[in-house]
């Protein structure tokens, strides 16, 4: 079977999400977590890239970046393969932590950034986890609220907002009943833009 098209180029805005081999569980413990989160922030430092939005949830992660290098794959497989080497060591097992290779959409930025940070944000409260997106641990949520977060690039997420924290918070909310989905939109498996950024 034909390996699907991965786009690859310099300055792309990526969502990126990755699950659980047999959807199995990729985060056991807090410091799971924690690993993973430093395994981006070293990958930041070696291939240059930004982080806009994350999500940890147990059996997998959506990640907002763009890359200013065409190098995606090479971000996903030192994130992945370096947490998998860990996950492996730590409970003296072998074999796939994550199911097959990462799945990627190249975004459109100025249309759907705030859609998929809400999205992204609004996942443990889809998932029953808890009622407010402020009381999960593993996102960007926080951050977004003013919370220190070094691994996020805090200055180009201002400039993709251009609105204030508290608003952000109530564009949040105002759907956290009834979650919207940006990806139905899709283009061909793989884009999700405005029909001129698809051309």
């Amino acid at each position: 079977m034909a390996r699907p098209y991965r786009l690859q180029a310099e300055h792309c805005f990526y969502h990126i999400t990755s699950r659980g081999d047999d959807r199995k569980k990729i985060y056991v413990s807090d410091r799971d977590c924690e690993k993973f989160l430093e395994y981006i922030s070293l990958a930041k430092a070696k291939f240059n890239f930004h982080v806009y939005a994350y999500c940890l949830m147990t059996n997998h992660y959506h990640l907002l970046l763009e890359t200013t290098q065409a190098n995606i794959s090479k971000i996903m497989h030192y994130v992945n393969g370096s947490y998998t080497t860990y996950y492996n060591t730590k409970r003296k097992r072998s074999g796939h932590v994550f199911q097959g290779r990462f799945k990627s959409l190249v975004v459109d930025k100025d249309i759907y950034f705030l859609e998929l940070s809400r999205y992204i944000h609004l996942n443990p409260v889809r998932a029953k986890i808890v009622e407010m997106p402020e009381a999960y641990r593993w996102s960007s949520y926080l951050g977004y609220l003013d919370k220190k977060d070094s691994l996020l690039d805090l200055d180009r997420i201002r400039q993709c907002l251009n609105i204030a924290k508290n608003q952000y918070r109530q564009f949040v909310l105002q759907v956290r009943d009834k979650p919207l989905d940006p990806f139905k939109n899709v283009y061909a498996g793989f884009l999700l833009g405005s029909a001129l950024f698809i051309k």
